[in-house]
């Protein structure tokens, strides 16, 4: 019991939910772009903050060179004004730091710890202002920075350089991320929730689908409505359709099997009990209790030959699904059929022959079952052989004849008689379960041809029945079995 009970939960855990797979597929990439999203937010808002703190940087920077010149002696003089040292000293939260060095390297004013721009950038390389990143004294900072021209070449730069640490940027930055991101935070949950209700509305129209299933009676094969689905759902209820009408027509088709095999059976088997209370009854001679046990093995043949013929159809029928091909040299399977029926033939007077090619030739290789195969010959040859009388005057011929087309390579089979024949509007019917020729006054269960047609079609083969001689009389008849190229 507890192997059983695991296997349970193990089939449970297995079995996918449609409505949790794409959840988990919506969801998922919802919450990985959340951090992505982060930090791409993140950076735009350094950018942000950066801009309004790198202008009053260029600024600052532009300020101070105006007062940097080139004196009478060539040399380069620098005036810090009062007003231009208390903007430097404003900032009560970052620290500013201001450099300003000659043409020759020599500090003019402003922290001589200030770092330098890169080595590999010349001097006067831009007479504009430009920004970078930098450290001082261990703390970031950013670094407003020019070059100024003192000559008329250009050959005696001088460098003007204002830094400021980073923290005033720090906070808007973390202003405008928390502005972003905390309705974020809220909409998250939100949006998970919309996702789950739109994800319930859709699938609603399977759970309406679901119900209408279950409510139906287990005799209703009648379709489903596919308009009333969505159209992705809709190929799934045509093929459940389908499979609604081939159930449909195969209850039939084994409702009225069972009733004319019923039917069939209730012959002999009435025969059997009559001649048993025939046998029973008191005074009967030895002679009529004779006759009676000839009756009842008589009845018991046809009962025994009617009900093999019903497992040869149910398998024939059956076996569909999961038939087992190989390939089968016809002429093979032909001439021991014709052994097997020999002696039933020569019981009757009938001659039994072969006509055609031989075993192994190209062409008469069939990609099928061999079981089936001989039985579909079998009927055909003691299907002959129960109709085709043989008098002194006229003997009875059956021929068995296989043939390749020469132009299609096609595998032909025959069996041919010189026996009545069959009316020509009876032709179809007799394929048909059941169904005997009506004035051969022959018993027979009425089942070989069906028996014969099922498997021809399962081999993708066709088989037609025709007057083997129309103009005689009896004409008799022609089978013909045609199977496709290999």
């Amino acid at each position: 019991m507890k192997s059983k009970g695991w296997n349970l939960r193990v089939f449970k855990r297995e079995q996918r939910s449609l409505f949790g797979e794409i959840l988990d597929w919506m969801l998922t990439p919802l919450l990985l772009l959340w951090p992505i999203s982060l930090a791409l937010t993140w950076l735009v808002a350094q950018g942000l903050a950066n801009k309004p703190f790198d202008r009053a940087l260029v600024y600052n920077v532009q300020a101070l060179a105006q007062q940097v010149r080139l004196g009478p002696d060539k040399l380069v003089q620098f005036s810090l004004p009062q007003p231009a040292s208390e903007l430097l000293r404003a900032d009560e939260t970052d620290l500013v730091y201001h450099q300003v060095t000659g043409s020759l390297g020599e500090h003019l004013s402003g922290d001589r710890e200030l770092p330098l721009p890169k080595a590999n950038e010349p001097k006067g390389g831009s007479y504009e202002v430009q920004i970078r990143d930098d450290e001082m004294r261990g703390l970031e900072v950013r670094v407003a920075y020019t070059w100024i021209r003192l000559d008329a070449e250009g050959k005696r730069p001088a460098l003007v350089q204002v830094a400021e640490t980073r923290e005033k940027r720090s906070v808007l930055a973390a202003e405008i991320i928390k502005g972003v991101m905390l309705p974020q935070f809220a909409l998250l949950p939100l949006a998970v929730l919309l996702v789950w209700l739109a994800l319930v509305r859709g699938i609603k129209p399977l759970s309406q689908l679901e119900e209408r299933i279950r409510e139906r009676k287990p005799d209703d094969l009648s379709p489903l409505d596919d308009k009333a689905v969505p159209m992705e759902v809709a190929p799934l209820v045509v093929s459940v359709n389908d499979l609604l009408e081939r159930l449909k027509d195969s209850i039939v088709t084994q409702k009225r099997f069972l009733a004319d095999a019923a039917h069939q059976l209730k012959t002999p088997l009435a025969g059997l009990r009559m001649q048993a209370d025939l046998a029973q009854r008191s005074g009967s001679s030895e002679e009529d209790l004779k006759k009676s046990l000839q009756q009842i093995g008589r009845a018991s043949v046809q009962a025994t030959h009617t009900v093999n013929q019903l497992l040869s159809l149910a398998r024939a029928e059956g076996g569909g699904a999961h038939l087992t091909l190989q390939s089968c040299d016809m002429v093979k399977l032909a001439s021991e059929v014709l052994q097997d029926s020999l002696p039933h033939a020569m019981d009757k007077g009938l001659d039994l022959g072969y006509e055609g090619v031989d075993a192994g030739t190209p062409g008469v290789q069939v990609q099928g079952n061999p079981t089936l195969l001989k039985e579909m010959l079998r009927n055909l040859v003691e299907n002959a052989i129960h109709y085709t009388p043989s008098t002194p005057e006229r003997q009875g011929v059956i021929t068995l004849r296989a043939l390749v087309d020469p132009y299609s390579r096609a595998l032909v089979i025959q069996v041919e008689d010189n026996g009545p024949g069959i009316p020509l509007p009876e032709r179809e019917l007799v394929f048909q379960p059941f169904y005997r020729a009506l004035g051969t006054n022959v018993d027979g269960s009425g089942l070989g041809l069906p028996i014969v047609k099922e498997i021809a079609v399962q081999h993708g083969a066709s088989v037609t029945v025709d007057a083997a001689h129309p103009s005689q009389t009896p004409p008799g008849a022609c089978f013909t079995l045609r199977f496709g190229v290999n």
